[in-house]
């Protein structure tokens, strides 16, 4: 049996379906004999998984499921668990995360839907919240620098969203879900073809979750929130090969934390935080065959989203406007495939209440990527990227890989280079707003080299991974006190160290699956005051995993999991400066009744709540006008959900 994941609309030249069976009759592979293929989008080769000289680990449809019945309404919890990629709060006030990859700070990360940076270019924290897995049919993460790939924003890796796209037949499904922390989500999602060229989808989902003080401090341990999503898609294709994929969104949330009402911070004053968002964004991607060329690409996006910030009497409405987009001309030939192009990326801050911090970048770049076929066994790889920052100057990024596949041995090794645009959005400064920031000075550009070496395994049912993977950051920025109300932000002098490995164990059988996963990062930067170096906070040192999966189509699935998170540097928190172990304990099942499920799923079992060890707010405000210390464990504690799936339709 084979299984086919599609991810992208520029791939439907011809059935993939069809292609594959032409492969594998080619190859003399047995029609009975079991075989995965993924193809993934994430270097534009569009290719099997496993033939990709980088790295790229995929999180499938079956596993979105699963955890989208655990956590509808954000993909943080589908992150999460993913080895080597760490959910981080960088807001307790508000519950805004970001995503750090092999113990990168968040800022670094870039994320994509469908090849296209919608949700802007440098994602806020509350952006990962504010997006539903509802329509997701895979997620690709590729690891370490890709600035080659994808320019600045993607220093520290890229997470690609790739959606599901309409088959030949009507489905639907709704999603309605409930917790014991009160909150509740009711998703869908619908798609279908128009005539045999054109197909639509639309995706919508509503979300709520109240207000919680788990401790009785007066402080929202669980900020509230209401929030409402929407994005229709239409794809078309055409008997030559020519594709368009055209996307709308749409989103508005009212999130409201800090004091409850009445209540105050220790200095006596109330200090409500809200935030009001408002997102609109837009997307197309096209690719038509050129006799003689090969095949045109285009890809372009633009979005706005405007924020309405209370930090306590302090008011902050600003907009963040992105625009996005690139040509590109591909062409395979034998065992080589070439692709080059030209992009353009703008990034748009405008505040009503700082003006002094509105920037504008104008960055337009050329790129080119080959790769060749040495040898069944042996393919090399090399990008490469200009971007002419008109803020940073010109900036070079490239990256070299190779992949070599003995017998069931896979290899592979990648090195690479690239840069971030900096910006006044440091955790800090989105946790708690601009007011106590010092205008800007001559920042510089924040660059990183970074190498990896993964060696995978996999026999039968066995699948075994290995992953040494180092990173060098230059120039990283970072928050100084300069009065106890007033900080500035400057690039460090010094190098910012992260050295670490990952391991996988995975086993396979008649609908069963458990994995084990381990993740060790050592991260030091240069200590604050005097010399030497000091662990970047919030990064543990080793952090592992095992889930077990059991699943039988029509007749639902369990599943167990338990992660551990080992200790971590805490800065400026007055209760202790290293934080506790802990560990994390769920249980999910979901039954099959036809065309509808009824699941349940409970987290963090153990009930790990920080504010059970030490107190959430500070003794006094922080110079960067934070009220709260770091979160270095869960807030919400244990969590039951559950609720009802319902599909309609032969999809």
């Amino acid at each position: 049996m084979c299984t086919f994941t599609q991810t992208s609309l520029a791939q439907d030249d011809a059935d993939p379906i069809e292609a594959i069976a032409e492969e594998r009759e080619e190859a003399g592979e047995d029609e009975g004999e079991e075989e995965d293929v993924i193809l993934v989008q994430g270097t534009r080769f569009a290719r099997r998984v496993q033939d990709e000289a980088i790295r790229i680990e995929v999180i499938d449809r079956e596993e979105i499921e699963e955890k989208a019945i655990m956590r509808p309404g954000n993909i943080g919890m589908l992150l999460s668990e993913t080895g080597g990629v760490r959910v981080q709060v960088t807001s307790p006030a508000l519950g805004a995360a970001n995503v750090r990859i092999q113990g990168l700070d968040g800022r670094y990360t870039q994320i994509l839907a469908d090849g296209l940076p919608l949700f802007g270019g440098q994602t806020a924290s509350l952006g990962l919240l504010q997006i539903p897995p509802t329509d997701l049919g895979q997620v690709e993460v590729i690891k370490g620098s890709a600035s080659a790939l994808y320019g600045a924003s993607a220093l520290g890796g890229v997470i690609n969203l790739i959606s599901k796209r309409p088959r030949n037949e009507f489905e639907a499904e709704v999603l309605g879900n409930i917790t014991s922390r009160d909150g509740q989500d009711l998703t869908g999602y619908a798609a279908g073809p128009i005539g045999e060229t054109v197909g639509l989808s639309l995706t919508a989902g509503a979300h709520r979750q109240s207000g919680q003080d788990l401790d009785g401090d007066g402080w929202y341990d669980m900020p509230a929130y209401e929030r409402l999503t929407a994005r229709p898609r239409l794809q078309w294709r055409s008997e030559d090969g020519s594709s368009v994929y055209l996307t709308l969104g749409a989103m508005t949330e009212d999130r409201v934390g800090g004091t409850l009402p009445g209540r105050t911070v220790p200095d006596g004053t109330e200090f409500a935080q809200t935030q009001k968002t408002e997102r609109f964004d837009a997307g197309l991607v096209a690719e038509t065959p050129v006799s003689g060329l090969g095949s045109l690409a285009i890809r372009a996006s633009a979005s706005q989203q405007d924020h309405l910030h209370r930090f306590g009497t302090v008011v902050e409405d600003d907009r963040h406007q992105s625009i996005f987009g690139e040509a590109s001309l591909s062409r395979s030939e034998g065992a080589t495939s070439l692709v080059g192009g030209v992009a353009f990326q703008s990034d748009v801050f405008q505040s009503d209440a700082f003006p002094a911090f509105d920037y504008s970048y104008d960055v337009p770049g050329i790129f080119a990527q080959l790769e060749h076929e040495v040898s069944p066994e042996l393919t090399l790889a090399g990008s490469a990227r200009v971007d002419f920052h008109d803020e940073y100057g010109t900036q070079f990024s490239p990256r070299f890989s190779a992949l070599y596949r003995p017998g069931n041995w896979t290899v592979r090794a990648s090195a690479g280079g690239g840069f971030f645009s900096a910006t006044p959005f440091v955790e800090e400064i989105e946790a708690a707003g601009l007011s106590r920031l010092e205008p800007l000075g001559n920042l510089k550009a924040e660059t990183a080299r970074t190498a990896s070496l993964d060696v995978g395994y996999a026999d039968g049912p066995w699948e075994a991974n290995v992953t040494l993977f180092g990173t060098n950051v230059e120039s990283a920025t970072r928050l100084l006190e300069t009065a106890p109300d007033r900080v500035r932000l400057v690039n460090i002098d010094g190098t910012t160290r992260v050295r670490g490995s990952e391991f996988l164990l995975r086993y396979r059988e008649d609908g069963f699956t458990i994995t084990g996963s381990y993740l060790f990062v050592d991260a030091t930067e240069p200590a604050r005051a005097g010399s030497g170096r000091s662990d970047v906070p919030l990064t543990p040192k080793h952090t592992a995993g095992i889930v077990g999966m059991w699943e039988e189509e029509g007749k639902g699935r369990i599943g167990v999991e338990a992660y551990y998170t080992g200790a971590q540097f805490l800065e400026d928190n007055p209760y202790r400066s290293r934080s506790r172990s802990y560990f994390n304990l769920g249980v999910l099942g979901e039954i099959s009744l036809g065309r509808v499920s009824i699941f349940a799923n409970a987290e963090n079992i153990l009930n790990v709540r920080q504010t059970k060890y030490d107190p959430l707010l500070l003794p006094q405000r922080a110079p960067s006008g934070e009220w709260t210390v770091d979160a270095w464990a869960p807030l919400e504690g244990f969590i039951l959900n559950g609720g009802v799936r319902l599909r309609f339709g032969e999809g």
